[in-house]
């Protein structure tokens, strides 16, 4: 069973859904791009009781508001997002536990807020996003951001309703790692029911927006800063497999190796079988290695 929360923000509303005794140790528990809460619907049943889990839609996400018009998303917003829940839950330390686009949330957190963190899950994630190999790359990456925003305004675009069966096709057209069942799960939340048909919830400004972006060494001295243990699982047939031959896995390689030769006693990287969505489409594959991980005593709560 879980419960439905609401935060207000300056602009409307932070949703998230939470499990367990509110009394419990904190976790909180962020979802990837264009997803939403129920990212975490079947993991977190299979993880330690006791433990308060909150999972929360960013912003223009799930059930959350979508920001003032006129606004575009950044990177740091998501940020914000969770710092805000986390005053509003009067957290001052907490786990974190974030999928893909939400593991670089999480990140980032943890080097802005070292001493809010305890333990970090990052699940198909590394905590960055690769820099652009030059400044052509980085300054075309922006303006993309500014024409799509103006773009989209220019338009004024009707969200497109769609029956439940061309919604959930959509959705696995464009998540080719998805399984049906777990698309299912995520429209539950990612869209609502009108008269016309099922129309996607997230903002269509998310799409397009202004990310952070890091070279292998900032990420090294970025991890550096985080006081507690991290847990790392990539999946075999994700999208951040080292051996697959594109820039974008060369960097994971980089930083793998990095990782194994700077912070190995820091940092638990662990690979298994299935795709970009395993913790949703088999938890059962995930849920042993994270609950071992969260129920290891800190260091610093030993001291």
């Amino acid at each position: 069973m879980f419960s439905e929360l609401k935060f207000p923000v300056p602009w409307g509303h932070v949703a998230a859904k939470a499990w367990g005794p509110s009394e419990g140790h904190p976790v909180l528990c962020l979802h990837g791009w264009l997803d939403n809460a129920n990212t975490f619907d079947r993991l977190i049943p299979l993880l330690p009781k006791g433990y308060y889990y909150v999972a929360m839609d960013f912003s223009g996400h799930g059930l959350s508001s979508h920001r003032p018009a006129g606004v575009p998303y950044h990177f740091l917003d998501y940020v914000i997002d969770v710092r805000r829940v986390a005053a509003a839950l009067q957290w001052r330390r907490f786990t974190l536990v974030g999928h893909s686009m939400g593991g670089s949330v999480a990140g980032m957190f943890c080097f802005l807020y070292p001493e809010m963190v305890d333990k970090l899950v990052l699940l198909e994630t590394l905590g960055f996003l690769l820099a652009p190999e030059d400044t052509e790359a980085w300054l075309e990456s922006r303006r993309a951001v500014i024409d799509r925003l103006l773009s989209l305004e220019a338009k004024k675009q009707a969200p497109k309703a769609r029956s439940p069966e061309a919604a959930l096709e959509r959705l696995l057209e464009a998540n080719r790692h998805l399984t049906a069942e777990g698309g299912a799960v995520l429209l539950q939340r990612g869209a609502t029911e009108t008269p016309a048909g099922l129309v996607y919830n997230r903002d269509l400004r998310v799409r397009k927006q202004s990310r952070e972006y890091f070279t292998v060494e900032q990420c090294v001295k970025l991890l550096q800063k985080i006081q507690d243990r991290v847990l790392i699982i990539l999946a075999r047939d994700g999208l951040l497999v080292p051996h697959k031959p594109d820039n974008r896995n060369d960097f994971v390689k980089a930083l793998q190796e990095a990782l194994d030769s700077t912070l190995k006693e820091h940092i638990q990287l662990v690979e298994v079988p299935g795709s970009h969505f395993v913790h949703l489409n088999e938890p059962e594959v995930v849920s042993g290695i994270i609950s071992s991980f969260l129920m290891v005593q800190n260091a610093r709560a030993r001291l």
